[in-house]
């Protein structure tokens, strides 16, 4: 049997499921200043993912104690 790649448009499920199993990272820095003078900074750092993949992710860099 041949195996046939359906050109369609993913659904919104495929697409949440890809993203937990994958993981997604968005990393944004905002500084706004006046006359040299900081007004507001922002950092902001945020991850979209499954538990699973975070903990898999997590102790690789070592975020999390690894367990004995």
């Amino acid at each position: 049997m041949a195996v046939e790649k359906s050109m369609s448009s993913s659904s919104l499920v495929e697409v949440i499921d890809r993203i937990l199993d994958k993981g997604v990272v968005i990393d944004a820095w905002v500084r706004v200043s006046l006359v040299g003078i900081e007004l507001l900074a922002i950092e902001a750092r945020v991850v979209v993912a499954s538990v699973e993949t975070w903990l898999k992710y997590a102790e690789a860099v070592g975020l999390t104690a690894s367990a004995a």
